[in-house]
């Protein structure tokens, strides 16, 4: 394990997932407030503040080994489809370009732990 010793190893890899998109949306959202055309990127906003939400909720269940956390991480990977999906439509701002490789890391890892 990475230096976390109190990381379930069966889960490692997800809640990093999680926790680095939790990050990368946040830092988004805020940035995406900052931009000249807000209105542009209310859907993206919204998606973000959605998707750092579930990706806490998801790294919570996980560290305590809920059994939810099938049911969590099948939200999760759907809400970062989602938040990715729009982050791309705004290739051209380098934070939601960050944001969008996240949330395909993190939805690729919620859904392997979804199964």
């Amino acid at each position: 394990m990475s230096g976390n010793t109190l990381k379930s190893a069966k889960y490692e890899s997800c809640i990093d997932a999680c926790n680095d998109c939790f990050e990368a949306c946040e830092f988004c959202a805020t940035e995406c407030l900052r931009e000249e055309d807000v209105e542009m990127m209310t859907k993206c906003i919204l998606l973000c503040r959605d998707c750092a939400n579930i990706c806490v909720t998801a790294s919570q269940f996980m560290s305590r080994d809920s059994e939810y956390v099938k049911q969590i991480c099948n939200v999760c990977a759907e809400v970062c489809d989602s938040c990715g999906a729009e982050c791309e439509k705004h290739q051209t701002v380098e934070h939601c370009k960050q944001c969008a490789q996240k949330c395909r890391e993190c939805g690729s890892e919620c859904h392997k732990m979804a199964r």
